[in-house]
């Protein structure tokens, strides 16, 4: 006989994922396989769904929503399932970014997660910890549908020229992270700005943090340790940090600079020529 796994709906949004999508399957009358077959993937991985062992994608959830006809029921639970799977020190972070209407970011030696492709993303998450690495890469992946909302936030990010040229998973990697970052000149509401190395000492030596603004709550500064968050609403450390990153945008390169030593550190470092 098979066993079958028995999940208790309220553990978690995972576990109440599973429970509804085997609910959903079995009042369709459809194995795993089948279902497996109608939305173009494996009957085992339906199985390690419904079973609480594998994290569902955006796409799995918008696919088995037009299957069983759900009225888009997947679609809204995969959100909460995909923060839940965040460390728990960084959930507050996500939906920060979530509410939030503008986005200020400054970022020493590393391209932030909002803007990571795949590749670039597993390198850093696999950088110690190598353990299921598809899941936690899609799960950061997924914070970046903020940008697809109706009313998406302005993001404007001042990053350090160290940040180019820090080879993160290989020039293959770099050459499509730096390809992604340009070809983001087109979306007005996201603004990238390099600090280059020539700007010497600037107000963003004590490191990296974000600033997080809101149509009605009080404007948030946020900066991380090694496993920790620190959001603050203080009203003195909001001025400190918001002057600092005024004079961050001044001693940074013009967008369209930017951009330019972007193309160039592409072309120059990782070795793709563009037309």
């Amino acid at each position: 006989m098979t066993h079958i796994n028995v999940l208790d709906p309220g553990a978690s949004p995972l576990d109440y994922y599973g429970f509804e999508l085997r609910r959903l399957r079995e009042a369709a009358n459809l194995t795993q396989r089948q279902l497996g077959d109608v939305l173009n993937y494996t009957g085992s991985l339906v199985g390690q769904i419904e079973t609480a062992r594998k994290v569902p994608t955006v796409e799995f959830s918008e696919r088995v929503d037009a299957a069983l006809v759900t009225g888009g029921l997947f679609s809204r639970l995969v959100e909460l399932v995909l923060r839940s799977q965040l460390p728990a020190w960084f959930r507050q972070v996500a939906e920060l970014q979530a509410r939030a209407t503008e986005i200020y970011s400054f970022e020493l030696g590393m391209v932030p997660g909002l803007l990571q492709t795949p590749a670039y993303a597993r390198a850093v998450l696999g950088a110690i910890d190598g353990t299921d690495l598809d899941d936690r890469t899609g799960v950061r992946l997924a914070r970046q549908r903020i940008f697809e909302k109706g009313e998406p936030p302005l993001f404007w990010i001042v990053l350090g020229e160290a940040a180019l040229a820090q080879e993160i998973g290989g020039s293959e990697t770099m050459r499509g992270q730096l390809e992604r970052l340009l070809s983001l000149r087109s979306d007005p509401r996201i603004n990238i700005q390099v600090l280059p190395f020539s700007a010497g000492a600037h107000a963003g030596l004590t490191g990296s943090f974000d600033i997080y603004r809101f149509a009605s709550d009080p404007t948030i500064v946020y900066t991380e340790g090694y496993g920790s968050a620190h959001p603050s609403a203080n009203p003195d450390t909001v001025k400190g940090c918001s002057l600092r990153y005024d004079h961050l945008q001044a001693a940074a390169l013009s967008l369209k600079d930017s951009a330019e030593l972007i193309r160039r550190v592409m072309e120059e470092r990782y070795g793709e020529q563009l037309a």
